[in-house]
């Protein structure tokens, strides 16, 4: 394991020595330049390309939706599972985060701000899981996207998962807790914590002083909100009936409702109802675990890094540590891509949030090519290998790097040097403007 030295220690840990040479104004400049010409080469392909991938979800619940009523089995639980993944991880991902907003032609449903927003209907039609559309936004798209890392990213499993951590009992007892999280994480932690989120924010803006005692980074779990203290930003009530509660009624008891009607007609009774909803609650399982994989899995581990401080969002700083707090896994095919739910690409998306997936795709490359002309570590692998890696942070066998605190101050002063020359060059040529106009 890299044990990163002492602030006030000069010599950079083995593994930290790549920062000697590390050019960060020529680093940030070449990421600058790539993304700002991928935004521009958007366009027809990538809706193409969205709609291809829209298919091929839809598909899978379509094949779903007509095999569950006829016994439990393999074939709708995987594509039932498969459907909520990618409807989740590709389509709702990439909308939420406005990778179409520019090149879709539909700007009333592929927008940012119109996608699974605005109330129940939108949600079913558009996105429906146990998170609210408008908390994942708050919580993903800007929490965790601009604090990736820092204490304040609300994803972060080594902060998330210290009291597993910490707890004094053997490694097989927390290892035996792992599959558990696996496939109940996004009703368990994800739907409440997101939804603490998009009230934190509007509590925030609306000037009301955080409770004493309460730690705002601190993750809102059901356990917490059905026996433990809770949390002061929202009732149980108020989640489940919100939250939670719509998509555990109309999703796992009124959607397979018409096979009660079919199966008496075909003479099998209640047994299609029956079949469907054991074929859904064990997709749920499915679907949890294929999410807990692809997507927890992004950024934790050994070799990935975590800071101290904030910096500003498309800084130098802010592109460095999306590379050395992500990791890409096996890339390639559209189909591997399409099991990975295109969150193979976390570097590159953490980079751009805003743009496609076929921008990912086509960057990946360029930006794998990029760090090494820079000499920045960028890591892809394996993703069963990142679950080894991520399960050894979660347990307490590994621990992630520091930052050397040194050179995480210098490149954020850095980064406030160039946008205050920005300021101070606008205010120059605003007043020549003036000049001109008088």
């Amino acid at each position: 394991m890299c044990v990163p030295p002492s602030s006030s220690e000069p010599k950079l840990a083995k593994c930290d020595e790549w920062i000697k040479t590390y050019d960060h104004d020529a680093f940030t400049a070449d990421m600058k330049k790539l993304g700002e010409e991928l935004e521009r080469n958007q366009g027809d392909a990538d809706v193409r390309h969205l709609n291809k991938m829209i298919l091929w979800s839809n598909i899978c619940g379509a094949v779903g939706m007509l095999t569950m009523g006829f016994g439990v089995g393999l074939i709708p639980i995987v594509a039932l599972s498969t459907f909520t993944f990618t409807r989740w991880t590709m389509i709702a991902h990439h909308t939420c985060h406005g990778g179409y907003d520019k090149c879709h032609p539909n700007k009333n449903r592929w927008n940012r701000f119109k996608f699974a927003v605005g109330g129940l209907w939108n949600r079913l039609c558009d996105w429906f899981d146990w998170m609210m559309p408008e908390a994942w936004n708050v919580e993903h798209n800007n929490r965790h996207h601009y604090c990736l890392s820092e204490i304040e990213d609300p994803d972060l499993v080594e902060n998330n998962l210290v009291d597993l951590r910490e707890a004094p009992i053997p490694i097989v007892l927390k290892l035996l807790a792992v599959p558990l999280i696996a496939t109940t994480w996004k009703w368990f932690y994800y739907a409440p914590n997101t939804y603490k989120e998009l009230k934190l924010a509007r509590w925030r803006k609306a000037g009301k002083k955080i409770p004493e005692g309460v730690v705002p980074s601190d993750a809102v779990t059901i356990r917490a909100l059905m026996f433990g203290s809770g949390t002061p930003f929202y009732s149980f009530w108020e989640f489940f009936s919100i939250v939670m509660g719509p998509y555990l009624v109309i999703h796992f008891f009124l959607f397979p409702l018409p096979l009660l009607a079919i199966g008496e007609y075909l003479g099998m009774g209640h047994g299609m109802y029956i079949s469907a909803v054991r074929n859904l609650f064990l997709a749920e399982l499915l679907t949890n675990a294929h999410g807990f994989l692809a997507i927890v899995t992004n950024h934790a581990g050994n070799d990935m890094y975590r800071f101290r401080d904030g910096c500003r969002p498309y800084s130098g700083s802010f592109y460095l540590r999306q590379v050395l707090a992500s990791v890409d896994f096996w890339t390639g095919s559209d189909i591997n891509d399409f099991l990975h739910g295109y969150l193979n690409y976390q570097i590159e998306h953490h980079l751009w949030p805003n743009l496609s997936m076929l921008s990912y795709k086509r960057s990946q490359p360029l930006v794998k090519a990029l760090c090494k002309k820079h000499g920045v570590p960028y890591v892809q692998e394996n993703v069963f290998l990142r679950l080894k890696k991520t399960v050894d942070i979660m347990t307490g066998a590994s621990s992630m790097r520091w930052f050397p605190e040194d050179y995480e101050r210098k490149f954020i002063e850095k980064d406030a040097l160039v946008e205050a020359a920005k300021k101070d060059k606008k205010l120059l040529s605003d007043k020549c403007m003036e000049a001109v106009h008088e």
